[in-house]
C-alpha cells in the first residue's frame, strides 16, 4: 500500500452502491449540464478564444468532479488514481492532472470502525494476541495501516485493515466513474476506451484481494530469500484473512530523506544498481512485475542502524498489491525491442512495436524510424555506445549520472517534436503498465543521485554475461506457476 501519514478522520465511509451511485450520477449531469451550456455559448467565439475557454472548461470540469470522487473514499478515490496514472492515452491532459491530486487524499477511518473490522475478521480471541496502534501509520484509498506488537514475544507488526464494503463497490464504482466521464463530456467511449477500462477493473480486483497479495507477498520473498540487498516482510497468516494483511514491521527511510541524501555517493550507486537488477529480475526472469512505482512502496534500511548488517543498504519492498504477471507471448517481442535497442537495430525494434500493436506498417517510413529511434533512446543509460551521451550525463569516471541526465524529460520532448503523435496508436495495456514501471525505476535511481553505467547489468541479463544467471535471451519464466 502507498499510504500517506493520514490527516483527517471519518467515521464511515459510502460504500453502499444506491448512495454512491446516487451521488456520483448528481454530481455528472451537473458537470454535463455545465459542458452542454458552455459549448452552446463557446460557439459563437474565435477558434483560438474557443480552443482556450474549452481547455479552461475542461479543467474546471474535472476539478469539480475529482471534488465530488474525493468526497466518497474508498475505491472511487483508487479508481481516479489508476486513471491519472494510466490514463494519458484516453483522457484529456487537463482531466488527469486533476485525477492525480487524489493522491493527496490522506483522511482515515476512525479506530472503532477498523476495530470492528479486525474483531470480525479475526475474532475477538486471535485479536487479543495484538497489542494495537490505534493510530493509523499510513492511510490510503482502499484501507489503512496499523502498528501492532504480539503480546507472546513482542514482534513488531503491521496491520494492512481494508475499509468496509470497498471489494463489493469496486464494480459498481468503476462503472458510476466511466458514466460520470461520459455524462460530464470528459472522454468518449470505444473500443480501445473500453478495454482499458476492464484492465481497470480486473486491476481493481486484484487490489483489494488480499489473500492473493499474500501469497505475491510470500512469493517474492522466497524469490528474494538469497540477495541481501532486498528485504520483503514476512505474512504471518494467522492474523491475515481476505480483508487483513498482518506482516512484519520492516523500518526503513523515505527514498528522499536526508539519512538516504547524506550516504556516499558509491552506496547511493549501489541501491540505484540493486533497483535497475530488481526490474531486469521481473521482466527476464520471472515474467511478473510490481507495476505501482510509488515511492511509498519503498523504504531504505541504512547499514548499521537499529543493529543492522553494516554491510549492506538495503531497499524494503512494502507492497505487492499491484503486481502483474505477464505472458510469453507479450515479453518476447518487449524483450526483442530492448536487445534491438542495446544493439542498434532499428528494424528489429520497429518489427517489435509491430508485433506489440502500437506501431503499423501503413505508418510513413520516416515515422517508423523516428519512433524507433524514440524507443531506442530510452535505453541511454544501458548502451554500449557511449560517446552520445549528453556531457552532463557523464562523471570524470565515465559514469552514467542518472539525475543529471534528464533522461525522461528528453524523450517526452523528443517524441513530442516529431510526427509520432499524429500515428501513435494507444498501446497495449500490458505496455502501458511496464513503461510506468520503467520510468518509476529510472526516476527511484534519479532521486538517489546514482551514477553508474547500466550495461554489465543489462548485458547480464540479455546474454547471460558475467556473474551465472539464466539467459534471459529465451525467457525463462520459471517461477511464474
Amino acid at each position: 500500500m502507498s499510504s500517506k501519514r493520514p490527516g483527517a478522520k471519518v467515521s464511515r465511509i459510502k460504500t453502499g452502491s444506491f448512495e454512491r451511485r446516487l451521488s456520483l450520477t448528481r454530481a455528472g449531469l451537473t458537470a454535463g449540464t455545465r459542458m452542454a451550456s458552455h459549448m452552446a455559448t463557446n460557439w459563437f467565439s474565435s477558434k483560438d478564444r474557443r480552443e482556450e475557454r474549452h481547455r479552461a472548461m475542461l479543467s474546471n470540469q474535472a476539478r469539480f468532479l475529482v471534488d465530488e470522487l474525493g468526497r466518497l473514499k474508498g475505491s472511487v478515490v483508487k479508481i481516479g488514481q489508476v486513471m491519472a496514472l494510466y490514463g494519458e492515452h484516453f483522457l484529456p491532459e487537463e482531466v488527469t492532472e486533476a485525477l492525480h491530486t487524489l493522491e493527496d487524499q490522506t483522511t482515515s477511518l476512525e479506530w472503532p470502525a477498523i476495530e470492528r473490522v479486525l474483531k470480525a475478521e479475526l475474532g475477538a480471541d486471535r485479536l487479543a494476541e495484538l497489542e494495537v496502534d490505534p493510530e493509523p501509520i499510513g492511510a490510503a484509498s482502499l484501507g489503512q495501516v496499523h502498528r501492532a506488537v504480539r503480546r507472546s514475544d513482542g514482534l513488531e507488526l503491521v496491520l494492512k485493515v481494508q475499509y468496509p464494503g470497498v471489494a463489493d463497490a469496486v464494480d459498481s464504482d468503476l462503472n458510476a466513474v466511466a458514466q460520470l466521464l461520459k455524462v460530464a463530456r470528459l472522454v468518449s467511449f470505444g473500443p480501445e476506451f473500453n478495454d482499458w477500462l476492464e484492465e481497470v477493473r480486473e486491476m481493481m480486483h486484484r487490489e483489494v484481494d488480499y489473500r492473493l497479495e499474500a501469497r505475491t507477498t510470500e512469493k517474492f520473498r522466497t524469490m528474494l530469500a538469497s540477495d541481501p540487498r532486498f528485504v520483503v516482510p514476512r505474512v504471518l497468516l494467522e492474523f491475515s484473512t481476505a480483508h487483513v494483511i498482518a506482516s512484519t514491521y520492516e523500518h526503513g527511510h523515505s527514498v528522499g530523506s536526508r539519512e538516504v541524501r547524506e550516504l556516499s555517493l558509491e552506496r547511493r550507486s549501489a541501491l540505484g544498481e540493486a533497483a535497475l537488477e530488481l526490474f531486469f529480475r521481473e521482466l527476464f526472469v520471472w515474467g511478473e512485475i510490481q507495476t505501482d512505482p510509488n515511492f511509498g512502496n519503498y523504504r531504505i534500511r541504512i547499514a548499521g542502524e537499529e543493529g543492522e548488517d553494516p554491510g549492506y543498504d538495503r531497499i524494503v519492498l512494502l507492497d505487492f498489491g499491484a503486481v502483474q504477471s505477464y505472458s510469453d507471448e507479450f515479453l518476447a517481442p518487449v524483450i526483442q525491442m530492448i536487445r534491438a535497442s542495446y544493439e542498434q537495430d532499428l528494424e528489429a525494434v520497429i518489427d517489435g512495436g509491430i508485433k506489440l500493436r502500437f506501431m503499423s506498417l501503413d505508418w510513413p517510413r520516416e515515422v517508423l524510424e523516428k519512433f524507433g529511434k524514440v524507443c531506442m533512446s530510452v535505453l541511454e543509460p544501458l548502451a554500449k555506445d557511449q560517446f552520445e551521451w549528453p556531457e552532463e550525463a557523464v562523471n570524470r569516471h565515465g559514469q552514467y549520472r542518472w539525475k543529471q541526465s534528464d533522461l525522461p524529460s528528453r524523450v517526452a520532448r523528443q517524441a513530442a517534436r516529431s510526427a509520432i503523435s499524429r500515428y501513435f496508436r494507444v498501446p497495449p495495456k500490458e505496455f502501458v503498465f511496464l513503461n510506468r514501471k520503467l520510468i518509476g525505476v529510472y526516476t527511484f535511481i534519479a532521486v538517489l543521485h546514482s551514477e553508474f553505467n547500466g550495461e554489465p547489468l543489462l548485458r547480464k541479463y540479455l546474454y547471460g554475461d558475467g556473474e551465472e544467471t539464466p539467459d534471459a535471451s529465451a525467457t525463462s519464466q520459471s517461477t511464474k506457476a
